[in-house]
């Protein structure tokens, strides 16, 4: 199933439970500890909790949705658009397909220069740069290299050119732009969007260029190199032409 369906599933999975428990006379604790232990459940399952960011919402849905019924009361029903004013300000629906906010940890790239070498001056993007923890740890790494960002939302794109005066930064799809133009592209996206990236690597990067994905690899396809970061994950670095 595509994601977030697993996640609405197991929300309405949980609040389902909930309501029959409830229903039959249940306390409230009894029913609401019964709907927290379906979403954590579903959270071990390897098939649905397949990353942390992922596991922490298939636990948290039903318990902050529930403690939102509370504040419910209290609230006009229109205050509730503004929460989804602001994600769709920040989260256009054309990028909902591909990965939300995922910063690159500190010090994540450091050393990786050893193992994926960019001449100096190469051009090095990072597509989907959100508000620019990846520019800046490129910047640690390939200080003499040439830096870009792509980001199709335009509050996340002003506040990462804001925050990184030394890249060009600009509002654009990460799948519309030609990427043979670039040394390197560093992403940090989803699993789902890896066999889109190769498949794009493939056709439009040069030879001798770079894809290079955080936490994520190419299904099929073996990476040239693999960098350890510090916090255990992987960075896998596919050169162009791509090894299926």
């Amino acid at each position: 199933m595509r994601w977030p369906l697993p996640a609405l599933l197991t929300w309405a999975a949980a609040w389902g439970l909930f309501i029959v428990l409830r229903l039959a006379d249940l306390p409230f604790a009894g029913a609401a500890l019964a709907g927290v232990a379906l979403g954590a459940a579903a959270a071990a399952s390897r098939s649905l909790g397949t990353t942390r960011w992922r596991t922490a919402l298939l636990v948290l849905g039903f318990p902050l949705s529930l403690l939102a019924t509370g504040i419910a009361t209290s609230l006009p029903p229109w205050a509730w658009l503004l929460p989804l004013g602001v994600l769709l300000l920040l989260y256009p629906l054309k990028s909902w397909r591909d990965a939300p906010l995922f910063p690159t940890p500190s010090g994540a790239l450091a050393g990786l220069p050893t193992l994926v070498p960019v001449a100096p001056g190469g051009r090095i993007v990072d597509a989907g740069c959100g508000l620019g923890a990846g520019l800046i740890e490129l910047q640690g790494a390939y200080p003499q290299a040439r830096l870009e960002g792509l980001e199709w939302s335009w509050p996340l794109r002003w506040l990462c050119a804001w925050r990184c005066s030394f890249a060009r930064v600009r509002r654009a799809d990460i799948w519309a732009v030609d990427w043979s133009g670039f040394d390197m592209v560093y992403l940090f996206q989803r699993p789902e969007s890896m066999a889109r990236a190769a498949h794009k690597a493939a056709q439009e990067l040069a030879a001798g260029a770079w894809l290079v994905s955080l936490e994520f690899d190419v299904p099929n396809c073996r990476p040239q190199a693999v960098h350890r970061c510090p916090d255990g994950r992987n960075v896998y670095a596919y050169r162009a032409p791509l090894r299926f």
